[in-house]
């Protein structure tokens, strides 16, 4: 053999070899010993009684998405309700900055077959669903999340086992975080019945739609008994409880929903031009209370 062909098998065995490690499970992730190996860091450490927050991502680059993706949030909450965001966007999103600090999490359209396999193939391991008014929706939000017994997602072919590693199937059950939005009044009145779904890991009290719906605003008592209701119900079943980042003051809150990049880039762009921000780049009316989703400026 000559010095050109062990060259040449020499670079392909160190092609071969990276390609390997991109494959394997995250090297954050640990191993427990008679558990399945634990690697969704946000589900961890919300089950542990941590607040975490997530980012809201809207936009397809990479660049953008890798950036937040490693500022220090705990998950992405990659927008797919409000956004024009493709599943080929979001899987290329996903992929290029596999290995970040923050979970990528995907708030579907819907609590669909369709759309919550496709999150889950690309990678997703949080699935939030919109708009959960009945028990139904709720169960399909967690049926197509799961893979047999705990539910019924089918297993095909994607990019999750170079995210997370080969023993995936073995590990998605345990690492998929399933939350669910309550954002109409039909919703509140249903609630109890709604957190009673096994399998359930997290309930969003939606501060921009629970008025939208009802007609009432942050701080009226037909809101905030919403609210409340929201709260004593999801937390008596053992359910943690979401909001957006202003109410992370708020008792029995610990999954907050972050601004979106361009408010990150705003108060970046003040910080560097020694601008003084207002409190999480935008002063709420008043301490505790959520901006309204599509008023920003």
């Amino acid at each position: 053999m000559n010095r050109k062909h062990v060259a040449v098998c020499g670079a392909l065995s160190a092609i071969g070899l990276g390609w390997m490690a991109l494959a394997q499970p995250n090297p954050r992730a640990g191993q427990n010993s008679g558990q399945a190996r634990l690697y969704n860091t946000a589900k961890q450490k919300l089950m542990e009684g941590k607040q975490i927050f997530g980012i809201t991502v809207s936009s397809p680059d990479p660049n953008i998405y890798c950036a937040v993706a490693n500022a220090g949030y705990d998950f992405t909450w990659i927008e797919m309700q409000h956004s024009p965001l493709n599943w080929e966007e979001v899987a290329h999103m996903i992929y290029a900055c596999r290995g970040a600090s923050a979970m990528p999490f995907v708030r579907v359209p819907d609590a669909t077959e369709s759309d919550i396999q496709k999150a889950t193939d690309i990678g997703a391991i949080g699935i939030i669903v919109p708009t959960v008014d009945t028990v139904e929706k709720a169960e399909a939000a967690v049926k197509w999340s799961r893979y047999p017994p705990q539910g019924r997602r089918s297993q095909g072919s994607g990019q999750y086992g170079q995210l997370w590693g080969n023993d995936y199937r073995r590990t998605a059950n345990d690492n998929m975080f399933v939350g669910i939005m309550i954002e109409t009044p039909i919703g509140v009145d249903n609630v109890e019945k709604i957190a009673s779904v096994p399998g359930i890991d997290m309930i969003f009290a939606a501060s921009t739609d629970l008025g939208n719906f009802s007609g009432h605003r942050q701080g009226d008592p037909e809101y905030e008994a919403m609210v409340k209701r929201i709260h004593d119900v999801v937390l008596a079943h053992g359910v943690k409880l979401g909001g957006p980042q202003a109410w992370k003051d708020k008792p029995g809150f610990t999954f907050f929903q972050a601004p979106g990049e361009t408010a990150l880039l705003r108060l970046g762009a003040q910080v560097n031009l020694g601008i003084a921000p207002a409190p999480g780049g935008r002063a709420p009316a008043r301490p505790g209370v959520a901006p309204i989703e599509g008023t920003e400026k």
